[in-house]
Order: C-alpha cells, then sequence, then structure tokens
C-alpha cells in the first residue's frame, strides 16, 4: 500500500485506555503506520463529554498531557517527518454535550471525532448533532457503519450529515472485522456516497497493516481507487487544515454483494 494517508482515529497514547499498553508499542505501530504510507497522524483517545463538567476534569486532563507527551517526544526522535497531534474520540454519554473546550477537538482544529455509547443511534443523534454546529463544533461521527439502530435505509446516518456532521468510517469495516452487519453498513454508506473519510480506529492490536491493507484491497478490487483516494488521503488532509471534506462519489457495488447486503443493512 502507498500514497500519502492520513488517520485521525487511532488510539496510541499509552496507558490512557484500551490501546497502546507502553510507548514501547505505540513506536511499533506507528512504524507500521509508516510502513503503510501515513503522513499524519492524530491520536485520540477515549474520553466522556460527561468528564468536561467534572471537578476533577483538569487532573484528568493534566495526566493526559503527561500520557500524550511521552509519545510525542518519541514519536519527534523516530519519526521527525511525520505530522502528529492530537485529539480525543468523545463519547457523548450526555443528552446536552458541551465540546467548547478547544482540547476536544482534532489536532487544533475546529473538527471534533465522536461516538455513540453503546454502539446504538439515539433517538435525539440529529439534535445532538445541530447543538454542536449551532456551538461552533464540526462533529465527524466515528465508525457510524458500527451502530445498531440506523433504520431503514440508514436514516440515523443521514439526518447527522444532515444537521452538518461527517462521517468516519473503519478500514476493518470493509474487510470483515466487525462481523458482516457493519460490512454491509459501510458498502451501502459508500454506494450512496454516504462516507466522508476513512480512518483504522487501530487499538495497537493486531498489526496495523492486517485491516487497513484488507479494507484498501477491497475498495481497489470494486475500481474504488477514487473514492480511496478522497476517504483515506484527500479529505482526511483537509480535515489536518481545517478544511471540509468534498464530495465522494457513490461506489458501484457488484449486484451479487448488494443483494447479499440487503438483509443486513438496516435496523
Amino acid at each position: 500500500m502507498t500514497g500519502s494517508y492520513s488517520d485521525f482515529h487511532n488510539h496510541l497514547v499509552p496507558g490512557v485506555d484500551d490501546g497502546s499498553r507502553s510507548v514501547a508499542d505505540a513506536l511499533h505501530s506507528m512504524e507500521r503506520m509508516v510502513e503503510a504510507g501515513v503522513v499524519r497522524i492524530i491520536t485520540t483517545p477515549h474520553f466522556l463529554a460527561s468528564s468536561l463538567d467534572s471537578p476533577l476534569l483538569e487532573d484528568l486532563l493534566a495526566y493526559h498531557d503527561e500520557r500524550w507527551r511521552s509519545i510525542r517526544d518519541a514519536a519527534r526522535q523516530a519519526f521527525p517527518q511525520l505530522d502528529f497531534r492530537r485529539g480525543f474520540e468523545v463519547r457523548l454519554d450526555t443528552s446536552d454535550p458541551d465540546l467548547s473546550d478547544r482540547r476536544t477537538r482534532l489536532g487544533g482544529t475546529r473538527f471534533a471525532l465522536v461516538e455513540w455509547p453503546g454502539f446504538r443511534a439515539p433517538a435525539n443523534g440529529p439534535e445532538v448533532m445541530s447543538r454542536l454546529v449551532a456551538s461552533g463544533c464540526v462533529p465527524v461521527v466515528a465508525h457510524p457503519e458500527r451502530y445498531r439502530g440506523l433504520g431503514s435505509g440508514l436514516r440515523a446516518a443521514h439526518a447527522w450529515k444532515k444537521a452538518g456532521a461527517w462521517l468516519q468510517g473503519n478500514y476493518g469495516s470493509l474487510s470483515g472485522q466487525y462481523g458482516p452487519g457493519p460490512k454491509a453498513r459501510i458498502m451501502r454508506m459508500l454506494s450512496e456516497g454516504t462516507l466522508d473519510y476513512l480512518s483504522s480506529d487501530f487499538h495497537g492490536r493486531p498489526e496495523y497493516t492486517f485491516y487497513m491493507d484488507r479494507g484498501v484491497e477491497v475498495l481497489q478490487q470494486w475500481d474504488g481507487d477514487a473514492q480511496l483516494r478522497l476517504l483515506g488521503q484527500e479529505n482526511p488532509a483537509r480535515l489536518f487544515r481545517g478544511e471540509p471534506p468534498r464530495a465522494v462519489p457513490p461506489l458501484r457495488i457488484p449486484e451479487p454483494f448488494k443483494h447479499q447486503m440487503g438483509g443486513w443493512v438496516d435496523g
């Protein structure tokens, strides 16, 4: 796999979540990412939106700062050419999340990577997205294909976009890493031109290139080079610059898979 890829959803900061356990583990993973053609990384440890209202917020962020500096300084030595930044994957565990704190954003931009608890789309999702947008935040919903409860025609995902959010799918979903449902849903999104970005959601296990390479192969086998370029290279690079993504043309899905996919996508 070659090319100037950007990855803004991964868990490299050691010892803060279920991602890398040590600086050595993180550097090993980053080496695999660089070998795969990644030139820009924003690392995104899990973070609860409700924590932003906690009296212990500054202590929590100070701990994240300490762990971030450990990998940042090591990465500067090992990969001086890499654009390496930080952000969070913010779990929206409150009905009225306040992401006005710039520290919740991706790499110094207005974009914020967000996810829903329990891998289920909530009924009030569009309203939450609208409020975030009105506050000056640009939400990017992580792995929309992994949520249950999207409804017929994946209407919840369409409603999030209508409210001003963008959608980031996982390479692993294309290769079946999360099962047939997420694979079918991400292919449905690609067939409609709904998806805006691809990223890894890499947690340090297994090797980085295993599922990313296979996801890339799926798109290439289905003549999706133009979609891959936009989803994995151009649009993520635009996010790093604080720019909105370009529209991604619909991917033509082979009829046999499209028929098979019909029983998986809704719900």
